[in-house]
């Protein structure tokens, strides 16, 4: 059996001075007490509260209890000072199954000197009723602020007896409870359910209890509540925008482009498109998330259709709190440099070649302003052959090349032809004359020549030149078939009465040509 101890203050009987205003005032208790149902062979406790309804104190100086089953336990005499109140503790300890009742009086010299209060009971023969929470504790993990993340507890019963539950309350920040309404009675192995929520107000960890209060076994149960507020995930864009500058058309220009997770939430990048003409994205496969904090990285490229701005931007479209985040582009296209193409000399005079023999003649192509292209080079005259240049061929600017134009004559008289070069510069054909004399006079002569040898140590053999003369020397084009070894030649294809200009060069073996030696000029051949 237990006893606990009334709580109220013990003090000395007395008689107030005369002429006191106090007054001895009546003792009330509260109304009658049940314990409802208890198992044999164990206890339970409740309260009852003892009022003093005067301003003069009331001393209590017996307690008497009808049956032994019920017991209250007290320090006597006892006081309780004017307008106060005192609680009670009254045990009831069943011995067996069946209805108990009892009468508590509580002696005093209150003004009813016999207060009394009825208290009654049950015993049962079944195991008293049990509360047990499920979950026993609940962590909501990060909540973004403003949200709500809800959880359900269910309240389950595990002993033989009903259970009343008179409050279900929630502390702790952010936390609250709903779907159920108290009292509310749970039934020997049943369970009833109700709702937990966090809806944080503020980033930062916050913790709680759910208190849970009845009648039951375990009057008092707690569930320990938990959770994070956070930010929600947000995207952020570095560079905020893209500035391509100026790129020329047929080329392109690409920028890198980081997006970071700025929030306290993941977030999942559906996809990431370019608008505008020239832009386009790489280098990211959709659907990508990203945790607090973490970046992607990918890649913008300008490839501008025409010389003019373009404006565009993408748009990354996520479940951020910014769902559509947008990156502004900019750019302009420039115009391709067209370069020019010039031949040298205008005129290129190869001069008399007998009818049935070749004579040659070089001209040389020059680019300018840019690089230039040469994809075709012809004549209108079968007589005069292009050679010397491996189509097509780029002259960087500010770079020349040299070709070769031979004259075969097949009649004897003056010739000429028009040499078209093709190429993408402007204007896209460049034109040269070439000129020649076909002769029909055997010659009777010919041009002893020497020279002095190469100091070079890898002297593969020389090449001789040959140019018309008139007033100066015209194109030299080379005579000799093939690399001659010695320091001699002969031409014997001169034409009677013409004059010419010599000049040999050196050939290494690396086939390097040196440039012209010392020119002989106004080389005469006599007209018979």
């Amino acid at each position: 059996m237990l006893f606990i101890s009334a709580a109220f203050m013990a003090g000395c009987q007395g008689v107030s001075a005369a002429g006191s205003s106090e007054t001895i005032g009546a003792l009330t208790l509260g109304g009658s007490v049940d314990f409802g149902n208890v198992t044999a062979g164990s206890s339970k406790t409740l309260t009852v509260n003892a009022t003093n309804a005067g301003t003069a104190p009331i001393t209590i100086s017996s307690v008497a209890i009808s049956t032994k089953y019920f017991s209250m336990s007290s320090s006597l005499p006892a006081t309780i000072q004017g307008g106060q109140t005192a609680s009670l503790s009254v045990t009831f300890s069943p011995n067996a199954a069946g209805k108990f009742s009892a009468t508590v009086l509580l002696g005093s010299n209150a003004t009813n000197p016999q207060a009394s209060v009825t208290l009654t009971g049950n015993g049962t023969t079944t195991t008293p009723g049990t509360l047990s929470a499920s979950p026993a504790s609940k962590a909501f993990g990060s909540v973004v602020i403003g949200s709500k993340q809800s959880q359900t507890i269910t309240l389950s019963n595990t002993g033989g007896s009903s259970v009343n539950v008179t409050a279900v309350s929630a502390t702790g920040s952010g936390f609250q409870v709903s779907g159920i309404t108290t009292p509310v009675t749970v039934d020997a192995s049943s369970s009833t359910t109700f709702t937990v929520s966090f809806s944080p107000q503020s980033a930062g960890s916050a913790s709680g209890t759910v208190t849970i209060t009845s009648d039951a076994s375990n009057p008092t149960l707690t569930v320990d509540v938990s959770g994070t507020g956070v930010t929600a995930g947000t995207l952020g864009a570095n560079p905020t925008s893209l500035s391509f500058g100026s790129v020329q058309v047929g080329s392109s220009k690409t920028s890198s482009e980081t997006v970071t997770n700025n929030g306290g939430t993941s977030v999942t990048i559906s996809s990431v498109a370019a608008s505008g003409t020239g832009f386009s994205v790489s280098g990211i496969t959709t659907p990508v998330t990203l945790t607090s904090g973490q970046s992607t990285t990918f890649s913008v490229k300008f490839a501008p259709q025409s010389a003019s701005s373009a404006s565009g931007s993408v748009t990354v479209t996520s479940n951020g709190s910014n769902p559509t985040l947008t990156i502004s582009l900019s750019g302009t296209g420039t115009s391709v440099p067209v370069g020019t193409l010039s031949a040298t000399p205008t005129t290129l005079a190869i001069g008399s070649v007998d009818v049935g023999s070749s004579g040659s003649g070089t001209g040389t192509l020059t680019a300018s302003g840019a690089s230039v292209t040469v994809s075709g080079a012809s004549s209108n005259n079968s007589a005069f052959v292009i050679s010397g240049l491996s189509l097509p061929v780029t002259i960087p600017a500010g770079q020349s090349t040299t070709f070769t134009v031979t004259f075969s004559p097949t009649a004897a008289g003056a010739a000429s032809a028009t040499l078209t070069f093709t190429s993408n510069a402007s204007p896209s054909t460049t034109q040269e004359t070439a000129t020649g004399t076909g002769t029909s006079t055997s010659s009777t002569h010919s041009v002893n020549l020497s020279w002095n040898a190469s100091t070079s140590s890898d002297v593969s053999g020389y090449n001789i030149y040959r140019a018309p003369y008139l007033t100066s020397c015209g194109s030299f084009a080379k005579i000799n078939p093939t690399l001659n070894t010695s320091t001699l030649y002969t031409d014997s294809t001169v034409v009677n009465g013409n004059s010419y200009c010599y000049a040999a060069t050196t050939v290494d073996t690396s086939d390097v040509e040196s440039g012209y030696s010392n020119i002989v000029s106004n080389v005469q051949i006599p007209t018979n």
